[in-house]
């Protein structure tokens, strides 16, 4: 009968881990979470295979689960190539102004594809307008609006 008070431990407590990955992704205790499902199942659907053997049952129950899983969330979710960008990628892309620009102030933002810059120029450009990028120096572009 403890194994199955175990079991359910197990589970609530498997439970718990993939409610908070899901609401903090990127927490990493799906996997853990799942191990604790499969293993509770396992208590209580087969409680008495537990009593000789528990150590030796929950390692390879363990394992087995944590492989399955892994392997499954990697299906589910596959891994991406990181975004990269370089300053000679950025010359001559076209992006638009989130936060007005003002000339000697790097407090301007532009966006350009998903990204969001700070920004000079050599004139004011108001939110909302297109600008190019010129060039860039680390983590800041000088622009020139374009007309639209």
């Amino acid at each position: 009968m403890v194994n199955v008070e175990i079991g359910w431990v197990m589970i609530i407590i498997g439970f718990g881990l993939l409610v908070a990955e899901s609401l903090h992704p990127g927490f990493f205790v799906a996997v853990p979470g799942t191990v604790l499902l499969v293993m509770g199942a396992v208590f209580i659907l087969l409680p008495e295979i537990f009593d000789q053997w528990s150590a030796v049952i929950m390692v390879i129950t363990a394992l087995i689960a944590s492989i399955a899983t892994i392997m499954m969330y990697r299906k589910i979710a596959p891994g991406q190539i990181p975004l990269s960008t370089s300053k000679d990628t950025l010359k001559d892309k076209i992006g638009k102004v989130t936060t007005d620009i003002e000339p000697g102030s790097i407090t301007g933002k532009v966006k350009i594809d998903s990204q969001t810059w700070s920004a000079t120029s050599e004139a004011v450009i108001p939110r909302g307008k297109k600008v190019k990028v010129i060039e860039s120096e680390g983590v800041h572009v000088r622009v020139v609006e374009i007309s639209e």
